[in-house]
């Protein structure tokens, strides 16, 4: 049994002896034809729609922009009740980080409220 250096050495010696000093090359040519490369390989058009999709569920701001200027409006009228950055991005169910930099980078009011 392989459990160190020396035992390997002597796993692979056995191995020799019994089917031939070709041994490892056979079995890894087995797995080599076996091996059906899928997925994404396969389907480069796979690949760009999944990550498409990654991209628009991320949790970076970017991906919420839309989201974002739909409801700036809202936005605008909890800021101007003294809502907070949280309690906006609760109400309109993008993360805090995303809103709070969204507002600031966006709207004039933010000022009133930092």
């Amino acid at each position: 049994m392989a459990g160190n250096t020396i035992g390997g050495q002597k796993a692979r010696n056995t191995n020799y002896e019994r089917y031939g000093r070709d041994f490892y090359k056979r079995i890894g040519a087995k797995g080599g034809r076996n091996s059906t490369t899928g997925g994404f390989a396969a389907n480069p058009e796979l690949a760009k729609i999944a990550g498409r999709k990654g991209g628009k569920k991320s949790q970076r701001g970017e991906s919420h922009k839309e989201k974002l200027e739909e409801n700036s409006q809202l936005i605008d009228d909890l800021l101007k009740a003294g809502a907070s950055y949280r309690d906006i991005s609760r109400a309109i169910e993008v993360p805090y980080g995303s809103t709070r930099n969204w507002i600031k980078k966006n709207l004039e009011i933010f000022d009133e409220v930092d």
